[in-house]
C-alpha cells in the first residue's frame, strides 16, 4: 500500500473522527476576541520529534493565521536565541533547554508540555548503564546542548560528577553520532532520526531510553515556549497557536503514519520509515495527564544540585512560565 499523502487528505485525517472532538469548537472560537496578529513563526530543524509544529499548518490555519512561517535552522542549538530575540514567535525544545535559558535572563515563556520521551543514549560495549560513563568519552554537539545538559543531570542523579567524571567532545565538524560511528566516543544521546539509523545499521546499543526509563519517563521531554513580549501582547494568538499544536499532538499519537507521511511531504525529515517508528514510539498523547510546572520543577531541581544553574525552581517557574493558555485549553478540549 502506497504511503502517500496529500496536504488535502492530511487535513481530511486531521478532521476526521480520530480528531474530530478537538477540531469541532466554532463556538468556542467564535467566542474568542480576534488575532492580535495573523503571523507566526516557528523554527524548522532536524528533529522529528518536533512533528506537532510542523504538521500543524493547516490548523494553524484554522485558527486564523494567514502568514506561517518556517525559519530554516541546522540544529537545535539556535532554538532559544531565536525565540529571546524574536526572530521566531514559538518553538517546542527539551525543557531544560528552557530553564538553562531562563536561568541566564532570556525572555522566554514555557507554556505547556507537549511530548514525553525522545532521547536514547547508545554507547559502545563498554558501556552497559549510566554509571559506566564514569572515565568515558561522550560525544555532544555542544556544551550546554540538549544532550550535554540531559546526559549531566544524569549523571549526576546516579552520584557522578558531571563536570570531572565524563569527558566531553565536541567537535566543529562532525555530529556526536558520527564521532559514535567511527568509535572516536564511547556514547552519545541522540533524537530522532539518529537512533533508527544506528538500529538500522546495528551500530551500539541503548542503555538509556527517556520515553520508557523512570524517572525521567514521567515528565515531559519536550515544551513549548514563546517569546515573552509576544506572549504578553498576544495572548488570543498565543493560545490559539498552542490550540493547534495540541490537536497536531493528538494527530501525531493517533495517526503516526499519516502523521509521519506529512513530514516527508512537508521537506521536514528525508525517511518515511524512520519517521513513522518514531512517532509510534513518542508519546504525544500525555500532554493532558502530565503536569508542566512538576517537570520544570524536576529538571530546574536537578540542574541546580548539578551545578548548571544558580535559579532556584521556584524563580524559574515564577520568572518564565504561564500556564494560564494550557489549564483552558485542558478544559476545552477533553476527550
Amino acid at each position: 500500500m502506497a504511503n502517500r499523502y496529500t496536504r488535502r487528505s492530511v487535513l481530511s485525517a486531521l478532521s476526521c473522527a480520530v480528531v474530530s472532538p478537538f477540531l469541532a469548537t466554532p463556538r468556542a472560537l467564535a467566542a474568542e476576541a480576534p488575532l492580535e496578529t495573523t503571523t507566526v513563526r516557528l523554527m524548522r530543524i532536524p528533529a522529528i520529534c518536533h512533528a506537532p509544529q510542523f504538521v500543524a499548518e493547516e490548523l494553524l490555519h484554522a485558527e486564523g493565521f494567514t502568514d506561517i512561517r518556517f525559519v530554516d535552522a541546522p540544529s537545535s542549538a539556535s532554538i532559544n536565541e531565536a525565540i529571546a530575540h524574536g526572530q521566531i514567535d514559538f518553538n517546542l525544545h527539551f525543557a531544560s533547554q528552557f530553564v538553562s535559558a531562563i536561568d541566564g535572563g532570556a525572555p522566554i515563556t514555557i507554556l505547556a508540555g507537549v511530548h514525553v520521551g525522545c532521547f536514547e543514549l547508545f554507547a559502545n560495549e563498554a558501556v552497559r548503564r549510566v554509571t559506566d560513563l564514569k572515565g568515558k568519552s561522550v560525544g555532544v554537539e555542544a556544551l550546554g546542548s540538549s544532550p550535554h545538559l540531559f546526559i549531566s543531570v544524569m549523571a549526576a542523579h546516579v552520584g557522578l560528577n558531571p563536570k570531572r567524571d565524563i569527558h566531553w567532545v565536541t567537535d566543529p565538524v562532525a555530529q556526536p553520532s558520527e564521532l559514535f560511528v567511527d568509535g572516536k566516543v564511547d556514547a552519545f544521546l541522540g533524537t530522532p532520526p539518529q537512533p533508527q539509523e544506528l538500529r538500522a545499521r546495528n551500530i551500539g546499543h541503548v542503555i538509556f531510553n527517556s520515553s520508557a526509563d523512570p524517572p525521567w519517563s514521567q515528565y515531559f521531554c519536550c515544551a513549548l515556549a514563546g517569546n515573552r513580549e509576544f506572549v504578553r501582547r498576544n495572548p488570543v494568538a498565543t493560545k490559539g497557536v498552542l490550540r493547534a499544536i495540541f490537536k497536531a499532538a493528538d494527530f501525531c499519537a493517533a495517526e503516526p503514519a499519516r502523521a509521519a507521511q506529512r513530514l516527508v511531504d512537508g521537506g521536514f525529515t528525508p525517511r518515511y520509515d524512520y519517521a513513522f517508528e518514531a512517532l509510534r514510539t513518542i508519546s504525544y498523547d500525555k500532554w493532558r495527564e502530565y503536569d508542566a510546572e512538576d517537570t520544570i520543577r524536576f529538571y530546574a531541581l536537578r540542574m541546580r544540585e548539578a551545578g548548571l544553574i544558580k535559579s532556584t525552581p521556584n524563580k524559574i517557574i515564577s520568572d518564565g512560565t504561564d500556564w494560564r493558555f494550557v489549564d483552558e485549553l485542558k478544559r476545552e478540549l477533553k476527550t
